[in-house]
């Protein structure tokens, strides 16, 4: 299964960041190039694929990794964003044109560079905190307390109950727009629990027999998405609708109907998440997997 987001191809080069001396050869490296961004938007080339720079005196930049032997960095913007993805068109548009490859570089760099520009002070003590580690740790002036990127794991679910998958609408989803039911992992929680947790909570589901299906980096600000399946008890719906606008049982027929490209959006019995997301890759699991 190919999910966007994944498998840059760097090598990450984990013992250089722990090195100054090696860090430093690397940013003076006449190979080293400099991820151009416009904010935490790529700026895409004449391909659509991203584009590279020099570092120049860039104050504050992450190392991403090698590409053979061009080191590859991007630099801290001066502020993050902490707005939801559905709120960041201007990024959706040039995510949709990047190949592969960028995607999954363009992702991490994004993710690590938004958490270094929202982590400027100590949340320990509130004292200016200084980049460490080539960009994969951040040190308190104050009291040395250490910062590390943070990712948030977020279980997403297909829920099925004889031969039917459940789907629901988000507050914020376009009209006819259907994905997989997802929520944060809580802390004292495991996946399966978030699960059915989440599901109950959502749509008044009970879901047991909870299998894990795959996982997708997402950048929107930094978060690991969970793919998984489970078994519903029960069929009756009882929404959440501070968190769905809709939801509803839909049949292997109409999924399949949904997910052909070849059928006109206004023949479809729902709209599909877009290929970007881990969603449509578990719906397109779900279908192969008979």
């Amino acid at each position: 299964m190919s999910l966007a987001f994944c498998e840059h191809g760097l090598n990450r080069d984990d013992h250089a960041r722990a090195n100054p001396e090696r860090l430093a050869d690397l940013r003076a490296s006449p190979l080293a190039r400099l991820l151009a961004m416009e904010g935490l938007s790529p700026v895409l080339g004449a391909d659509n694929g991203l584009t590279w720079g020099e570092l120049g005196e860039v104050a504050e930049v992450v190392f991403l990794g090698l590409d053979g032997d061009a080191p590859l960095f991007a630099a801290v913007p001066e502020a993050g964003d902490t707005r939801p993805a559905y709120q960041q068109r201007p990024a959706w548009d040039a995510l949709s044109l990047l190949p592969a490859r960028d995607l999954a570089i363009y992702g991490g760099a994004r993710s690590l560079v938004d958490w270094h520009a929202r982590h400027r002070f100590c949340a320990n003590c509130g004292a200016p905190t200084q980049i460490a580690k080539g960009g994969w740790q951040r040190n308190c002036t104050s009291c040395s307390a250490q910062h590390f990127p943070r990712t948030d794991p977020v279980a997403i679910m297909l829920v099925e109950h004889d031969g039917d998958l459940l789907l629901g609408r988000g507050l914020n989803f376009p009209e006819r727009r259907y994905s997989a039911l997802a929520g944060f992992v809580e802390p004292g929680e495991g996946v399966e629990q978030a699960v059915a947790r989440e599901v109950l909570e959502e749509v008044g589901v009970s879901v047991t027999q909870v299998s894990y299906v795959a996982s997708q980096p997402w950048p929107f600000p930094s978060q690991l998405m969970l793919g998984c399946h489970g078994m519903a008890r029960g069929r009756e719906l009882t929404i959440d609708e501070t968190e769905i606008a809709e939801a509803r049982w839909f049949t292997r027929a109409e999924v399949a109907t949904a997910m052909d490209r070849g059928v006109p959006d206004e023949d479809r019995p729902f709209l599909p998440p877009p290929p970007t997301a881990i969603a449509r890759h578990l719906l397109n699991w779900w279908l192969e997997r008979g």
